[in-house]
């Protein structure tokens, strides 16, 4: 996605590094058993060891750092048998201990990375280089009370993956790839639930500018960006700021900044720290994690399909197109509808999977997501399951309805939730192809338009479509348009 910045100066490229919190999706936090639930009253699940009350000692969930494992095989990562947790030391109002319980020297996971689309076919790596596990802060409340901040200590312990691209990205619309395409990824394993508004997922930006083919720039980081959208235009705006900068004569401070949504823009928020302000140690309540050849067995073995072999296998072993493919398994919601679908049309008209899975995407991509997208509605909260979406196209299989009928008993599958037999039945909307019924309009519509049908007869053969319009018409489009068709050529040509 070849992406330039056109300063006064000439072009400039900008360099792109993602560093993602993902919270792990567990029921208890990091080091204690508090819930994780999102939405509680503030400081309701909120643990002695949470809010560092004096002895309290932390002890690993075992099921947090089987997420991060999973997670890490699933972007064909190494995993570290032994890790270690480090403290980082710094003072704020929502964090009872006065430090982080991180891992810098010793993370979890190692390098991997993530092939996304890069335009035009092309497909692009972007490296990560390391996932580490550690706890979240506590969140500050500023909108409570007009002269003091609250604090809430819900998310204080939260268990999260800090997922750290390289500077591989070189447009917003790379970033925001890369973003769509690790978000699948994590909902697919089920490590993480994506749910980027409610906080579960959130990007720290880091964006630097340079000319073509020199070195790194000096780059600023814009923290918890919460959207992909967001995400984009954060560093739309932070490339064209430097630019501007730099061709100003200034230069750029190495800072944290934050991104106003309203006004698209990014403000700074203090300087940026290194790793070295944070006074890193080894925390000294917690023994280094050491991970069994069984252990990570069991999370390889846990691991389901993930979207890149689950396109390939809709596109070479379904017949599904690329572009469908790639609308479907944009979400692991999108799959758990599709598949059963194919399954239930398959066994409705005795045919393999693979001869009815195109028609199959073919409806889910335009008619259900379009229908969907009106709605305001997500495919988990479809009004139409896969076995009634199953049933209608099994209909149109079997000509009972064509495919204007199955529009009208989509629609009305939308809003009464009923299955499409019942509602062909209820509504006598059933397809004809009675020749003799048909016969009889055709005769009446011939006879209404003798001038048309000298005009077809003298050359104007774009007028035959008049005369099955005309006729599907005359039978409140039940007619078998093949039958029409084939009867009207019949008629017209005699």
């Amino acid at each position: 996605m070849s992406y330039r910045i056109q300063g006064a100066t000439g072009e400039w490229e900008v360099v792109i590094g993602l560093e993602v919190h993902a919270q792990i999706a567990t029921e208890a936090k990091l080091f204690s058993g508090a819930a994780t639930a999102f939405g509680a009253e503030p400081n309701s699940q909120v643990s002695l060891v949470d809010a560092a009350m004096p002895g309290m000692l932390p002890v690993p969930n075992r099921e947090c750092i089987r997420q991060a494992v999973r997670t890490g095989m699933a972007i064909e990562a190494p995993i570290n048998a032994w890790s270690r947790f480090d403290r980082k030391n710094y003072f704020y109002a929502d964090l009872p201990q006065g430090y982080q319980i991180s891992q810098l020297y010793h993370p979890l996971v190692g390098e991997g990375s993530i092939h996304i689309e890069a335009g035009e076919g092309a497909e692009k790596r972007i490296g990560i280089e390391r996932i580490h596990v550690e706890q979240d802060a506590g969140k500050l409340m500023h909108d409570q009370h007009p002269t003091r901040s609250y604090v809430d200590l819900n998310r204080s312990g939260v268990a999260l993956m800090e997922i750290v691209s390289r500077p591989d990205m070189r447009s917003p619309a790379e970033a925001g790839a890369y973003l769509r395409k690790l978000r699948a990824i994590l909902r697919y394993v089920g490590s993480c639930d994506g749910n980027m508004e409610e906080g579960s997922m959130r990007a720290d930006v880091n964006v630097s500018v340079r000319k073509p083919g020199e070195g790194f720039g000096t780059r600023t980081e814009t923290k918890n960006v919460n959207s992909v959208r967001f995400v984009m235009a954060a560093i739309e705006h932070e490339a064209q700021r430097q630019v501007d900068v730099i061709e100003g004569g200034g230069r750029i401070v190495q800072e944290t900044r934050l991104f106003d949504p309203d006004s698209g823009s990014t403000r700074s928020m203090r300087s940026k720290e290194d790793a070295h302000d944070y006074r890193y140690f080894p925390d000294p309540d917690l023994p280094p994690l050491v991970l069994d050849d069984a252990f990570l067995a069991e999370c390889r073995e846990s691991l389901p399909e993930l979207p890149d072999a689950k396109r390939e296998r809709y596109i070479s072993g379904l017949g599904v197109t690329a572009a469908n493919a790639d609308v479907l398994i944009a979400e692991v919601s999108n799959t758990r509808f599709f598949e059963p679908l194919v399954a239930e049309l398959a066994r409705r008209t005795g045919k393999a999977e693979a001869d009815v899975a195109r028609a199959a995407s073919n409806w889910l991509a335009s008619d259900l997501f379009g229908a969907l997208n009106r709605l305001g509605k997500e495919i988990d909260a479809s009004p139409v399951s896969p076995a009634q979406g199953a049933e209608l196209l099994a209909l149109v299989a079997d000509g009972t309805l064509s495919g204007t009928l199955a529009k009208q008993v989509f629609e009305i599958m939308l809003e009464s939730g009923e299955d499409p037999g019942a509602i062909v039945d209820a509504r006598g909307l059933k397809q004809t192809s009675d020749t003799g019924a048909i016969e009889a309009e055709i005769a009446k519509v011939l006879a209404a338009n003798a001038d048309k049908v000298a005009d077809y007869r003298g050359g104007k053969d774009k007028l035959f479509g008049f005369f099955v319009g005309q006729t599907m018409k005359a039978m409140a489009g039940k007619a078998n348009p093949a039958v029409v068709n084939e009867l009207l050529k019949k008629a017209l040509d005699g």
